[in-house]
């Protein structure tokens, strides 16, 4: 569900917030795995709750 104030995350800051290296974010968007990202242009973006909703889906577990 997107909320219209809801906050876009560059890979820097999706990596910061969860401590990995940004090689990591493009190494898990390559094998489909991680939190879902949109491509704005040529830039990607995460939403701020789906980041969340990836990491309760993987404590979770």
């Amino acid at each position: 569900m997107c909320n219209r104030h809801d906050p876009l995350w560059t890979i820097q800051e999706v990596a910061t917030f969860l401590g990995i290296p940004v090689q990591t974010i493009y190494d898990w968007r390559c094998k489909g795995e991680g939190p879902p990202a949109l491509k704005i242009g040529r830039r990607l973006r995460y939403r701020e709750t789906d980041v969340f909703a990836w990491l309760d889906q993987q404590t979770a577990a």
